[in-house]
């Protein structure tokens, strides 16, 4: 789920993602790579009129160190634009850390097919 994203060239520098726990959206992950220009643009229309007020995430802020400092802290939360998490994002990843977040996330496109409550932490 986007729930999300810190502005930056062509709309956005990264979208911040998540899944579902019941009823709550758990964040993940901060995601740029996978993003070029022409996608982010893309990416970008889809997202602007989901803008909201209300931060979705229940898990935030971050309150643990991440060992490559990209934690989302409050201070670090100022900056993000809040959206209805309705928009669904494809993304790939290498695995999850001890602290439940994603570790070397890339973006490969966004999901018509899955409906938003849908998106759960999959059990490998």
């Amino acid at each position: 789920m986007i729930g999300g994203y810190i502005p930056g060239p062509h709309g956005f520098d990264s979208l911040i993602v998540g899944y579902y726990r019941g009823n709550d959206l758990m964040y993940v992950a901060r995601v740029r790579n996978g993003l070029v220009p022409a996608s982010r643009r893309q990416v970008f229309e889809k997202i602007r009129p989901l803008v909201s007020p209300t931060m979705p995430f229940v898990n935030l802020p971050d309150t643990h160190k991440s060992r490559w400092g990209d934690e989302l802290t409050a201070e670090k939360m100022k900056e993000c634009v809040w959206l209805r998490p309705v928009a669904v994002a494809r993304i790939g990843f290498l695995e999850w850390t001890d602290g439940n977040r994603l570790r070397h996330s890339k973006f490969v496109g966004l999901r018509e097919d899955k409906d938003a409550l849908g998106v759960v932490k999959e059990q490998s």
